[in-house]
């Protein structure tokens, strides 16, 4: 749910206590930074009215998602009961409900990309909100501030209704611009709590009241204060009328000064989603279809499974789907991060929002909508930018009591240089000190600190193929110790692929070439289920060998197959299948070596005679000894899991320099051996494909799915790789190191900037050196320090 309202990080706190306390709720998280709260409940206990209102009984406004009809959502498959909600504008989600469907609904305010792009807007408007106050607040106080400034130098300004001039000017600035601060603090006083703008209407509230009581009772002040030199603040009479200190200027320039870091605030923090915004402005708009024996452009809306969709060089691919016919290369690099275009033809599937570059496509859609690959990543996305890391707590617990802490500084300030200061400065004194305290303290920063590095972290990752699912996650990953590799379709290519062909000596009666020999061995294997075979056949076409049809092919069960090719009695398989014909091989130690390499030799006998050994292997993906090399230099232990021998684990392992390898491992064992590892101490990532290795990739501390999104593993996984390069691992704890080192930075000022400002407010500094904190620095500082922790969080989207 999109909140309205909120303005520091102690409103999102109470927001989420206070949802947290509703019946049926089982979880509630309120980011102060995309101000969206995100609550888990109990459809048969509470509705998302009823959880809406309970935010507007405590001064906010709460907006519940649309709900489109119910068949609408039936139509575009936007309910999914195994995943969860992903529909859009929470469609799915209101249907369930209405339908008694399964408890634990979540709500996601921008849950669609429609829910998303409209709460941008709201946010736009915002800032051009704050923009026009600012403006015109500033015009206002600018009279006014140099009237202050002039100290009576300025003889026009040296007028008996001089002070009535600020009053006016002030008011509207006041009323106006700041209203929103004072409506806010009042619904607070209400409801017994307090926040930012507690404090903001307290100091500027107060300023302005004692300009306007003497501004009308002069000669009352006069006789209470003579205002000292350092209040900057001009005293004495003129024409026989009594002048008095007034602070019209801090008031108004106080105002004008917190607008305008809001409205930069707002315009930084509009920045840190930009990902997303990509995201969803990458989605195709139309969509070519066949209907009725005609093509026809339609709304990308309209597209439902099963539609014939064409797709033209050049064109962005509207939906996901399956390539009916056609041949083109299409750009995934929005997807992947992987900038080199996929060669696609007939089976292969496609994503809505990647790019179609040569050729003319005919898919049929396999998902549309809500379910698509796109708006996955963007719902993902957006729960990552909702969520909390746990070093978040801190900060909320300290904005929760905050407000009341610097209240009450406040009032001791007043008091303690009340019956310090000599009588003739003591008001003045008092109230500088008090509305300082009040102003410059600053909860934002605190409350920005974590959720614009997450924002902005997540956003970075998703633009670069790294999907990574929340705060905790993030948080998680840059404390990582070990990290638990699968080996096949992670370190490997994950399928057979041949990597050496021997011809039998001459000497031995051999008297093929290398292509001759994998031709006659290929065309054997035309019609074998068996992978290897398959990996045979694949790379004789791929060399563009004209494979001949076998006769008589005879699959011989555990040991390879026989046929007739060209006239010629071929044989493939194992040493064994040769041995039990009589056949004498002269390649024995060639089959070793290679076996010692975790290859599978394969034999070929042509004739009854040796004719040589095509070896096959699952081959390592050239990128993964570099990966491996990088996660080392990050400090990790890196360590090989798998199903195979013991052997051919050895062998890949020696290719990519693991430290330790797990062979032999069955799916259901993988988890114990990252059990293992954390009862040793190491916090453990597991990198899997998210089908199999499901049970560890939960085991583990972080589990990272290396997929294209469609999958499980998405589901599975605390960060899901989109692209198959191993060289996203390292990538992915790169970034966590770096959003969490940017986390620690803006808390640790935004610490700092409370610590050291308030006391220097509240003039613990001034019985020393004199120094004395105006309430004009004091809010330019505040505005600052919010300003600051936001612009530090965007440097994260240079991150590597």
């Amino acid at each position: 749910m999109p909140i309205e309202g909120m303005t520091c990080a102690a409103c999102a706190n109470r927001i989420e206590k206070r949802l947290a306390k509703q019946p049926g709720v089982s979880s509630a998280s309120v980011n102060f930074a995309t101000k969206v709260a995100t609550v888990k409940y109990d459809p048969a206990a509470t509705r998302p009215e009823t959880l809406a209102k309970a935010v507007d009984d405590i001064g906010y406004k709460a907006i519940v998602p649309g709900a489109p009809s119910t068949a609408a959502s039936a139509e575009h498959g936007a309910f999914n009961p195994v995943h969860g909600h992903t529909g859009h504008d929470h469609a799915a989600m209101l249907a369930a409900q209405g339908a008694g469907a399964h408890a634990g609904h979540a709500m996601r305010g921008s849950g669609g990309g429609e829910d998303h792009s409209a709460h941008m807007n709201v946010g736009e408007a915002e800032t051009r909100r704050l923009l026009i106050k600012t403006t015109f607040g500033a015009v206002l106080s600018l009279p006014v501030l140099v009237i202050a400034m002039s100290h009576g130098k300025i003889e026009a300004f040296n007028v008996p209704w001089i002070n009535w001039l600020q009053f006016a000017l002030t008011t509207p600035v006041m009323f106006w611009c700041g209203w929103q601060f004072f409506r806010s603090a009042w619904k607070g006083l209400l409801h017994f709590s307090a926040n930012m703008d507690t404090l903001v209407a307290m100091g500027t509230g107060a300023a302005y009241l004692y300009s306007f009581a003497a501004t009308i009772w002069p000669g009352f002040f006069a006789a209470v204060s003579s205002a000292a030199g350092h209040t900057a603040h001009a005293e004495g009479t003129m024409g026989g009328m009594v002048m008095v200190p007034v602070y019209y200027e801090a008031a108004a320039v106080i105002i004008v000064l917190i607008l305008l870091g809001k409205y930069f605030e707002a315009r930084a923090t509009g920045r840190t989603s930009a990902a997303i915004k990509r995201l969803i402005g990458m989605q195709a708009r139309t969509a070519r279809v066949m209907r009725n024996g005609t093509e026809q452009d339609v709304p990308i809306d309209s597209v439902v499974v099963g539609d014939r969709v064409l797709v033209r060089p050049g064109e962005k691919i509207p939906v996901d789907g399956t390539v009916e016919s056609g041949q083109s290369a299409v750009d995934e690099s929005m997807l992947t991060g992987e900038s080199v275009p996929v060669e696609k033809s007939a089976g292969d599937s496609v994503f809505g929002a990647t790019m179609n570059t040569t050729g003319a496509l005919r898919l049929v859609a396999t998902k549309v909508g809500a379910d698509s690959a796109l708006q996955q990543i963007v719902r993902l996305v957006q729960e990552a930018q909702g969520s909390k890391a746990p070093i978040a707590r801190l900060a909320d617990t300290i904005s929760g009591v905050f407000v009341p802490i610097v209240i009450v500084i406040a009032i001791a300030a007043f008091v303690i240089w009340w019956f310090i200061s000599p009588v003739e400065t003591r008001l003045s004194m008092a109230l500088v000190t008090a509305v300082s305290v009040l102003i410059i303290a600053c909860p934002c920063a605190l409350g920005l600190a974590t959720p614009t590095a997450i924002m902005v972290g997540t956003g970075r990752g998703a633009e670069r193929g790294i999907l990574i699912k929340g705060g905790e996650a993030l948080e998680t990953a840059h404390k990582l110790t070990a990290i638990v590799l699968d080996k096949t379709g992670t370190i490997t290519h994950g399928k057979p692929a041949v990597t050496d062909i021997i011809p039998a000596p001459a000497g031995a009666g051999g008297t093929l070439d290398d292509s001759e020999l994998l031709r006659l061995a290929a065309s054997a294997e035309q019609h074998s289920e068996h992978p290897l075979a398959a990996a045979i056949v694949r790379e004789a076409t791929a060399r563009g060998l004209s494979l001949a049809e076998p006769v008589g092919f005879r699959a011989v069960v555990g040991h390879g197959v026989e046929a007739t090719v060209d006239g010629h009695a071929v044989l493939v398989g194992k040493a064994a299948l040769l041995a039990q014909r009589g056949i004498r091989s002269a390649l024995a130690e060639n089959a070793a070596a290679l076996a010692a390499m975790g290859r599978t030799p394969m034999y070929v006998a042509v004739d009854g005679r040796e004719a040589g050994i095509v070896a096959v292997a699952d081959t390592v993906r050239p990128e993964s000894k570099e990966a491996i090399a990088t996660m080392h230099a990050l400090g990790l232990r890196v360590v090989m899991m798998t199903g195979d021998n013991q052997r051919t684990a050895e062998a890949v392992a020696s290719q990519v320099g693991v430290d330790h390898v797990f062979a032999d491992v069955l799916p259901k064992d993988k988890a114990d051996k990252v059990k293992a590892l954390q009862a040793e101490g190491h916090v453990v990532g597991m990198v899997g494909d998210g089908i199999n290795d499901a049970p560890a990739l939960a085991q583990a501390d972080v589990g990272l799915a290396v997929g294209t999104g469609t999958d499980v593993a998405m589901e599975s996984a605390d960060i899901t790789l989109m692209r198959g390069d191993l060289r996203a691992v390292p990538q992915a704890i790169a970034l966590s190191h770096a959003t969490m080192r940017t986390i620690k930075q803006n808390l640790f000022w935004a610490f700092i900037y409370n610590v050291v400002g308030i006391p220097i407010a509240a003039g613990v500094l001034f019985p020393f050196t004199g120094w004395l904190l105006s309430p004009i620095i004091a809010s330019a500082a505040m505005a600052f320090s919010s300003v600051s922790v936001v612009l530090n969080s965007l440097r994260l989207r240079r991150a590597a």
